[in-house]
């Protein structure tokens, strides 16, 4: 899930760069030519921006997370993994004992 919030982190910030600056070209291009129709597109650009900022704010923020979740539950299994480890040892020793 962290890989997949992360792909779409960079996807989207390509895509969405090219349509906010080919939506900011065309508003300037309309304005230019006096159509009202520029003023509304550049709102629209602007809002596009804005929100797609937030989007990819939150993509960063889920990967960011599920990031750290994995390493903390890492350490944990690590951890668990030297005890059990350490538990078998032990079982070891006195299975020998018990041979005596």
């Amino acid at each position: 899930m962290g890989k997949a919030a992360h792909a779409l982190f960079e996807d989207f910030t390509t895509y969405s760069g090219h349509a906010r600056v080919a939506s900011t070209a065309a508003a300037g291009g309309l304005k230019g030519e006096g159509f009202a129709l520029g003023a509304a597109l550049a709102h629209v650009a602007e809002r596009w921006s804005e929100q797609s900022k937030t989007l990819l704010d939150a993509c960063a923020h889920i990967s960011n997370h599920l990031r750290y979740t994995k390493n903390l539950h890492a350490a944990g299994d690590s951890y668990i993994a030297g005890t059990i480890s350490s538990i078998a040892t032990l079982d070891k020793g006195f299975d020998e004992r018990k041979g005596h």
